[in-house]
């Protein structure tokens, strides 16, 4: 009997630690909420035309997150494998490096015929004909936790992202889940070999890109389904303002076209489970205890494709999506080359090639 009392005893308690937590207050960062699109829609009716794309290495790569192309149309992956491949401008490709990572994120080329990549657990890399090397892998003595994006100026600086310093690439969920602007864009540069902080407090700070002039600074804030613009020159310099928000999808990453336009991949998730979560805070931690079955389930990233074109007003010209995602799903890149799109997925194991003329 004794027992059978102590289970029933525990069993209350448990229930009403239960319904403490679920039925505690709500969210301390209810932006995260608040800044959510009211529908997931394109400038214009779904078109289905990233289903027509071609499937460049198709089989041979394992979800190519990022992609760039060189001055001289070589084409550039990572993924998720450590492979760093690229495909000549014959078609053919070529394992290029292979670098012991789980977490190679986002790419450029520069001028002088480098890669640099993000990667998530080592930092900011350089890869050449003559190896890899880690450009950065700190800032004032703390480690850079979450390397996600980076571009080049004219200058050889580079501007990357940091998407967490709280929760690195095996964790990312319980980024969103925390609800917090953990995130912020550094400052690399090659001459003096420092690394330096440029915006921070950051809702997941994800893709960046530079304008034409090279006058500001895009960066995505993921969890808030916009993107910011940071004035490097100019009356306004270190000034932020907000370049495009409720955005039909959390930004991935951002990348300029030739026309000083910018390509973004978005993510669409339905927003039901995450507000479900956020309206009963207590829930956030139970499901933190399950970090892969809150990112697979309540983050909800609906297994689709879509990518807008984005004027320097911030506003969007057009976009492309494949709303079934048979062919293309869950597209994290789009970057413009000669009349043609290229985009990189955490789906699939090609990167889609669409004609922009047709």
């Amino acid at each position: 009997m004794a027992a059978i009392r102590l289970s029933i005893i525990l069993v209350v308690c448990a229930v009403a630690i239960a319904i403490q937590l679920i039925f505690s207050s709500s969210s301390s960062y209810p932006g995260f909420l608040q800044n959510q699109p009211s529908s997931s829609r394109l400038p214009a009716p779904s078109n289905g035309k990233l289903q027509d794309v071609m499937k460049l290495g198709d089989g041979l790569l394992m979800q190519p997150e990022d992609v760039a192309v060189d001055k001289n149309g070589v084409v550039y992956t990572v993924t998720r494998d450590g492979s760093v491949k690229r495909m000549h401008r014959n078609g053919t490709w070529e394992n290029w490096w292979h670098i012991d990572s789980s977490g190679l994120l986002g790419i450029t080329t520069t001028q002088t015929g480098y890669l640099i990549v993000c990667d998530a657990f080592q930092g900011l890399l350089k890869v050449s004909e003559e190896g890899v090397k880690v450009l950065t892998s700190h800032i004032d003595g703390a480690k850079i936790r979450f390397a996600d994006d980076v571009i080049g100026s004219s200058e050889d600086t580079f501007y990357f992202s940091d998407a967490s310093t709280k929760f690195d690439f095996n964790s990312w969920q319980l980024d969103l889940l925390e609800a917090e602007p953990n995130g912020r864009v550094l400052k690399y540069n090659s001459s003096s070999n420092m690394t330096s902080l440029v915006l921070d407090g950051l809702a997941f700070a994800n893709g960046v890109a530079l304008s034409s002039d090279q006058d500001y600074l895009v960066v995505c804030e993921t969890w808030k389904y916009r993107c910011l613009k940071y004035w490097l020159e100019g009356d306004k310099k270190g000034q932020t303002e907000i370049f495009i928000d409720k955005l039909p999808g959390r930004p991935d990453n951002i990348n300029l076209a030739p026309d000083g336009s910018f390509w973004i991949a978005l993510l669409e998730s339905d927003p039901m489970w995450p507000k479900f979560v956020y309206n009963l805070p207590g829930l956030k931690y139970l499901t933190g205890a399950f970090p892969n079955f809150y990112g697979k389930y309540v983050m909800n990233v609906v297994e689709q494709a879509m990518v807008v074109n984005v004027g320097s007003d911030g506003k969007m010209l057009r976009g492309f999506d494949d709303p079934t995602g048979n062919v293309m799903r869950f597209v994290t890149s789009a970057v413009e080359f000669e009349g043609h799109l290229y985009l990189g997925s955490l789906h699939n194991d090609f990167v889609g090639k669409l004609s922009l003329t047709g």
